[in-house]
């Protein structure tokens, strides 16, 4: 068979390409996942806290409304630094590798050879596909084979702040449309039940995008939710018996 020689060169940069653009949508949509989690369980902190000081729809309203946009815009600002940060490393090594291909092209070939080596190809063939991919591009060859960075998807930092910003307010929504749209004997329960609903999804969902065991992960997100909530309405209660 002549599989293993002619498919090495052509297989190792393909697949790790396509490898590369499906980690880079889980981890957007993980991003998104857990963007919309945290947004139910802060949101869900904040309002149940105020509904144990008081019962006035306004004031939950008003909580809940601004607890959204500080949680939402947090989010945005702190992905777009994040991802702003990541973006300027992966212009910066990939202008050193433009000017190591400028100045050392033969070391650099080698570097190549030795690396698709690594990947289990033999010395020959690996030096066969160095010498393509070289030609071919040597820059996108050494970013990705090298670097693990795909030059035509770099970071995108106004994406990723945009996905946070609207996943943290879909998150959001939900409490706070629980607390304020039912009558008022109702809104506590009404609220409760479909945050951990909500968390529950959420975590069977991650937990699914890591290929991970589902019950773990929906427990934990239903502890750590109940826990928020009746810390933050034990907290409300005591602030509103006492006045304050």
């Amino acid at each position: 068979m002549t599989d293993g020689p002619h498919d090495g060169p052509h297989d190792g940069p393909h697949d790790e390409a396509h490898g590369g653009a499906l980690g880079a949508r889980l981890n957007w949509l993980r991003a998104a996942v857990l963007g919309a989690n945290d947004g139910v369980v802060s949101t869900a902190g904040l309002v149940v806290g105020v509904a144990g000081a008081t019962g006035s729809r306004d004031t939950l309203l008003t909580a809940g409304l601004a607890g959204l946009l500080a949680g939402s815009m947090s989010m945005a600002v702190g992905e777009y630094v994040s991802v702003s940060t990541q973006r300027d490393s992966q212009k910066a090594a990939l202008a050193v590798e433009r000017r190591e291909l400028r100045e050392q092209p033969e070391e650099e070939l080698d570097e190549l050879t030795v690396l698709l080596m690594s990947r289990g190809l033999s010395q020959k063939v690996a030096r066969e596909a160095a010498q393509q991919l070289t030609e071919r591009d040597a820059l996108r060859a050494h970013a990705r084979v090298e670097l693990g960075i795909d030059p035509d998807q770099l970071a995108n930092p106004w994406h990723a702040a945009g996905a946070s910003f609207l996943a943290f307010t879909v998150g959001a929504l939900l409490p706070l449309l629980a607390i304020v749209l039912p009558p008022a004997s109702m809104r506590l329960y009404v609220t409760v039940g479909s945050v951990l609903t909500a968390l529950a999804l959420t975590g069977w969902w991650s937990a699914r995008l890591g290929a991970a065991a589902a019950g773990p992960a929906v427990l934990r997100n239903l502890g750590g939710g109940a826990l928020a909530m009746a810390v933050t309405y034990g907290a409300g209660s005591l602030l509103g018996a006492a006045g304050v």
